[in-house]
């Protein structure tokens, strides 16, 4: 449910209205019970929050950090070999 911006014509009270989008347009300020109109405002910018976002879970991965990886887990391996044989 969004929030609506209203602008009284009369004393210009500016004010948010918190309803469902299939609510009437309010119609009288509560300051100075004055005609009220409803304000055209930008929106949100929407906000992804969490994990299960293309980009951060299906991105393909570049071929240079596969082998850069690659070349971590063999060094890996080989120091772990080269502690047990001593």
């Amino acid at each position: 449910m969004p929030t609506y911006d209203y602008k009284c014509e009369k004393c210009d009270h500016i004010f948010e209205h918190f309803q469902a989008m299939s609510d009437a347009p309010l119609t009288k300020c509560a300051e100075c019970d004055g005609k009220i109109r409803r304000l055209v405002g930008g929106g949100s910018g929407l906000i992804f929050k969490g994990s299960g976002f293309y980009l951060t879970d299906y991105a393909k991965k570049s071929k240079n950090n596969k082998s850069s990886d690659n070349t971590k887990k063999s060094a890996k391996k080989k120091t772990v070999k080269e502690s047990t044989k001593s």
